[in-house]
């Protein structure tokens, strides 16, 4: 009895894996077949009689509602971004019913993003909803690693040997004048006083330059929400620029990082020149400022010009790190012969997960060799 239960159980998974088309002399009970029917109208061929989603709102509607009853959510994201993927389905954002019962994700913001200058007045509060609990999500995942990372690793980068009282690292202090113990007092005499440097004065300046072009959706959203982060934090200065074949300068709205992710454009082109040479004009303190250029190197500007601003950010002292992608999607497309170039100046170039972002910018503040962080890390460096 066990044996035919393991049996008629292995025969249903394949029947589910397989579809009706390959496998259809096994009949399914009530809740298979909708499951059957979700999987079908995504994978099944378009000759399948019951496959298609088609552009018909109510069909797309009731099919996202069976996917999320019948499917954890992981797996309910993957088959979001199938369909849109596969079917192109992105008229189902547009629609707020829809969008309502969608399962919100990376995937889904950069959808919506892609779709912020057509979208209908109806649908973008709702996007707006969709949005916000995403990068509520991920700030609460990913800030304070973030400040964590960067505020320590400020403390250790600068020292402030000339400390007001409020400002001395009263721990380190004690430890560098140990040797200044006096028994007779029982106490010590400081005669180095450390601080965590000067207040008022951001110790770091930070540039995020980002690419919007579509095969950077996802680094996009990440980069919005870690440079709201990053902005939180007084000792760094942080400035986002986003760029395709325009550039936008979006400091201004990274108190809100929602603002942030919907004053992006996703879907242009690419000129990285341009990019640089805005962002040229934003260092003042080169030997204090870390450049985080977040593109796949695709240049559709004047690709010479681009090199050669890279390497005159080298010249001026610039740390120039070189992200090929942020996020979690594996190895990533980019131009090989950009990245070599590249490379040869001095500047990393390689993909990071958002995890290892924030360990990442620490090894940055203090100085850290790369090449070491990234091979700790497992990183394969273009």
């Amino acid at each position: 009895m066990a044996n035919d239960e393991r049996s008629m159980e292995g025969a249903r998974r394949w029947r589910l894996v397989l579809g009706q088309d390959a496998v259809s002399n096994i009949p399914l009970k009530v809740e298979d077949a909708a499951i059957d029917s979700a999987l079908d109208a995504l994978y099944g061929t378009p000759e399948s009689p019951k496959g298609g989603l088609g552009a018909l709102a109510p069909r797309v509607a009731r099919w996202l509602g069976d996917i999320r009853e019948y499917f954890p959510s992981s797996v309910v994201q993957v088959m979001q971004k199938d369909a849109l993927d596969r079917l192109g389905l992105q008229q189902m954002l547009c629609e707020p019913e829809m969008l309502a019962a969608v399962e919100p994700d990376v995937h889904l913001v950069a959808a919506l993003l892609s779709l912020n200058r057509v979208m209908p007045n109806k649908t973008r509060a709702t996007a707006r909803k969709v949005v916000a609990k995403v990068v509520e999500e991920l700030e609460r995942k990913l800030a304070a690693p973030m400040r964590q990372a960067v505020s320590s690793s400020l403390n250790r980068a600068v020292r402030n040997l000339r400390p007001r009282h409020q400002e001395i690292d009263w721990l380190r202090t004690i430890r560098a004048n140990l040797r200044h113990y006096q028994p007779e007092y029982r106490t010590i005499i400081p005669e180095t006083r450390i601080g965590f440097g000067w207040r008022g004065r951001s110790l770091r300046d930070i540039v995020l330059c980002v690419d919007q072009s579509g095969s950077m959706a996802a680094s996009v959203v990440y980069a919005g929400v870690f440079a709201a982060v990053l902005a939180s934090i007084k000792a760094v200065s942080t400035s986002v620029v986003v760029f395709d074949t325009a550039v936008a300068d979006l400091t201004p709205l990274l108190s809100d990082p929602v603002e942030v992710l919907f004053g992006t454009q996703l879907g242009g082109g690419t000129d990285i020149n341009r990019a640089l040479a805005y962002c040229q004009g934003l260092i003042t303190r080169p030997r204090e400022t870390i450049f985080v250029l977040i593109s796949d190197l695709y240049e559709g500007g004047n690709n010479a010009e681009m090199l050669g601003r890279a390497a005159a950010l080298v010249g001026s002292g610039v740390q120039v790190i070189a992200l090929l992608a942020l996020n979690d999607t594996g190895a990533p497309a980019y131009d090989h012969d950009n990245a070599a170039k590249l490379s040869a100046m001095g500047i990393p170039c390689f993909a990071c997960t958002p995890g290892l972002f924030p360990d990442l910018m620490a090894a940055a503040i203090q100085r850290h060799s790369l090449e070491q962080w990234t091979s700790k890390a497992g990183i394969v460096r273009a």
